[in-house]
């Protein structure tokens, strides 16, 4: 049978902006060391049903509901983009440590999460390298070292291969793998790329319109369902050379 503990649900979860509502009636349960995916075209509230999730926008209506012992203490996040002015001097140390405010991690504790961090996003020994002089790739793992610092069990990723390179985007969607694959960290991971998808969750949230269907990938990843919320046939690519993904959580449907 499937677990019956869960870190985040949501039950009859509207979402949206201002008087706006984008989504109604979401219902889904994210559970320890699942990979979820929220798939869909360009506006449609993926990342607004992440935000709603994470409480950064207000409910529309329903409920947010957590457990397993999950608090904002224990949740990371890697947004789309820096929101740090680039006119202030900033080292990579400096900005992964931003990932810890609120957190009661003392100094020394502090500077071995964000070496451990950088690390692990395949950056050790440049805590004090300039963010700024970094590559774009490099900033983007920054970004990522400043989410794992938390040492979080949720790891919440909101499109973050924007404007990458090949190379520098598989090697991020291979760190994503790993940590779920060999740490069991959750991922809840946004995204258009149904090939990604198709290579690495375990779960997905296909939101069309204002709904969300939610459920296993094989149930979710069908051609008519693909069809219906991509408005054209969708064709998944293989993920050649691609590290294998975390097995199916048992009791999902594969």
């Amino acid at each position: 049978m499937e677990s019956s503990e869960f870190l985040m649900r949501a039950v009859g979860l509207s979402a949206g902006h201002g008087r706006r509502t984008v989504l109604s009636d979401v219902n889904l349960t994210i559970r320890p060391g699942e990979f979820w995916f929220f798939l869909g075209t360009n506006a449609q509230g993926k990342s607004t049903l992440l935000n709603t999730l994470l409480e950064v926008l207000p409910k529309k209506g329903g409920a947010v509901e957590t457990g397993a012992g999950l608090d904002r203490a224990a949740i990371g996040y890697v947004p789309q983009r820096c929101d740090l002015a680039p006119n202030l001097p900033t080292t990579a140390h400096e900005f992964v440590s931003l990932g810890l405010v609120g957190l009661d991690v003392q100094r020394g504790e502090r500077d071995v999460r964000v070496r451990d961090a950088l690390t692990t996003v395949g950056l050790g020994g440049l805590e004090k390298k300039s963010y700024w002089s970094m590559s774009g790739g490099q900033r983007q793992r920054v970004l990522v070292a400043r989410a794992l610092a938390r040492r979080p069990r949720l790891l919440c990723v909101d499109e973050p291969m924007n404007n990458l390179d090949l190379v520098t985007e598989r090697n991020l969607l291979q760190l994503f793998a790993r940590q779920n694959r060999d740490e069991g960290l959750t991922i809840v991971f946004v995204t258009h790329d149904v090939s990604v998808a198709a290579h690495f969750a375990t779960h997905v949230a296909l939101v069309h319109g204002s709904a969300a269907d939610v459920g296993p990938k094989a149930q979710l990843l069908r051609p008519d369902l693909l069809e219906r919320a991509y408005g054209a046939p969708v064709t998944i690519v293989p993920l050649v050379g691609m590290e294998p993904a975390r097995p199916a959580p048992i009791g999902a449907t594969v």
